[in-house]
């Protein structure tokens, strides 16, 4: 295949995911959608393997390519279906976040699949936001094996009850609806696609694709010096009493190959930090991907000379029915910092000092009263991103396993009894150093209305580190009315209270200021 149709097939490939995702986001009606974009759209051969993904959430669109296979497998597929699953132990990430599967068929042949993953504020925990301080999966929401939503063309109406619960509650149900409208048109496009090349053709086109990103990830792994590269960084804590949790990982490198063992690592815990190894797959990816060209293909190809081993019933592979609402968002920051405090042993010129480490996750709601009907709101914030060899870190943004926005305050004060006091920038959060890390941001929220909250956040002991002697950051904190609250916690407010969330700022890289 000549460089030219190849470049050609990965971008044709590419755009059907960019266009799956604009048509999910013009069409959801929830703020963590249309506004957070907490989404993402991916194209898997007919066997699962990854053939594209479009520039979401890290976090999603690793774990689907770790696990797709496994799923797909499970299924008797028809021309039509649609098949949707959250379950954290067969191939997802956390119960919110919900996959919308259809398989693409070309003359009654099966020759892939389309997929979108979403976060849904409500999927049956008995606290709003979906996220509480949980120690086992079934107290995190509805866990839903792979289980078809439309089948041949037809919507299965119950399980679309099931899922929104309340016929009224029009949000869930329109947001499953994108999903599904996000895959149908990816479906219409890669059917195109196939039959403008023929499928023979289209195999072949897969093929070379993946061959030509599994060479330019080598390419980019040589450039690591062969050798054996460890480091450690642990958690604040579970939620539940444990605190300092260590993950390990020894990392070796050889003839452009990168293995990652993750042993040393934490025995599963009571809280909710566990995270299924698709999660752990997720973050290794990511860190890799970082490091290989802005031309490297999304595809199963490019992580082909990457290999993970981590112990069963480990922390960052946990077996079921441990819970895992937080293992998503806050053990997979720290698993990327874990790879890249390895790395930067390697390579520091190439690594950026850590960054805020933590999603700083906050769940609110209420079950409805007065002038407020139910409610559930979920949405993280940003920080600050480490320094690296050739700039200072940036201020205020979300980084690596997240890549969505924080919700604008005004879709905030539209939607939910909120206001929004404060939303600005951390002062002398940033470690210091030649390049500077970036400052957190502070986020306050007064209640117009009572609520249940939930807080699920990190590096509020354990502050980001710097790189090559640059300083530390300064950790985040929580306050409700002024006074500290824990990391992870849940609690009742009134109307009128206020919740204040600062976040970690960047380590610094360099000694000097």
């Amino acid at each position: 295949m000549n460089p030219i149709a190849l470049s050609l097939f990965a971008s044709r490939i590419a755009a059907v995911c960019d266009e799956m995702g604009a048509l999910l986001r013009r069409t959801a009606f929830s703020p963590n959608i249309k506004d957070r974009l907490d989404f993402s759209c991916a194209v898997f051969d007919e066997s699962g393997k990854l053939c594209a993904q479009a520039a979401h959430i890290p976090v999603h669109l690793g774990s689907m390519a770790y696990a797709m296979a496994d799923i797909v497998s499970q299924v008797e597929w028809l021309p039509g279906d649609q098949v949707v699953v959250n379950d954290p132990y067969l191939g997802g990430t956390h119960l919110p976040d919900v996959t919308v599967i259809a398989p693409v068929f070309v003359n009654s042949q099966l020759l892939g699949f389309v997929a979108n993953r979403a976060h849904h504020a409500n999927i049956g925990a008995s606290s709003p936001g979906s996220m509480p301080i949980s120690s086992r999966l079934e107290e995190e929401g509805v866990v839903i094996p792979p289980t078809h939503i439309q089948r041949e063309h037809i919507l299965v109406d119950h399980v679309m009850n099931q899922l929104v619960g309340d016929e009224d509650n029009r949000q869930a149900r329109g947001d499953f609806t994108a999903q599904l409208s996000a895959n149908r048109l990816g479906q219409e496009r890669l059917q195109a696609l196939i039959e403008e090349s023929g499928a023979e053709r289209y195999q072949q086109h897969l093929v070379g694709l993946n061959a030509y990103g599994e060479q330019l990830a080598r390419a980019a792994i040589s450039e690591i010096p062969d050798g054996q590269y460890s480091f450690t960084d642990y958690m604040d804590d579970d939620g539940l009493g444990q605190t300092r949790i260590p993950i390990s990982v020894q990392l070796s490198i050889a003839e452009g190959t990168a293995s990652l063992d993750f042993k040393g690592t934490a025995a599963q815990v009571e809280g909710n930090i566990n995270c299924p190894l698709p999660v752990t797959a997720a973050a290794v990816f990511y860190v890799f991907r970082c490091l290989m060209s802005e031309s490297t293909p999304a595809c199963a190809g490019t992580f082909k000379p990457i290999h993970i081993s981590a112990q069963k019933g480990s922390l960052i592979n946990a077996e079921r029915p441990h819970a895992v609402a937080a293992g998503n968002v806050e053990t997979s920051s720290r698993l990327v910092d874990v790879v890249l405090g390895a790395l930067a042993q390697a390579i520091p010129d190439k690594i950026p000092a850590a960054s805020q480490g933590t999603m700083n996750n906050v769940a609110m709601g209420a079950h409805g009263t007065g002038q407020w009907p139910r409610w559930d709101y979920y949405e993280t914030i940003g920080g600050g991103m480490g320094g690296s060899a050739i700039a200072p870190g940036l201020s205020g943004v979300q980084s690596h396993m997240t890549n969505t926005l924080n919700t604008p305050i005004e879709s905030v004060e539209l939607h939910y009894p909120l206001r929004v006091e404060r939303y600005q920038l951390r002062d002398a959060s940033a470690g210091e150093g030649k390049h500077a890390g970036g400052n957190g941001l502070v986020r306050e929220y007064q209640f117009l209305a009572p609520a249940s909250v939930s807080l699920l956040t990190e590096r509020r002991t354990i502050r980001p580190w710097g790189v090559a002697g640059g300083g530390e950051a300064r950790a985040g904190e929580n306050l409700l009315n002024g006074v500290p609250v824990a990391a992870k916690c849940a609690m009742e407010v009134n109307a009128g209270d206020k919740l204040t969330i600062a976040t970690p700022g960047g380590g610094g890289w360099g000694q000097g200021t």
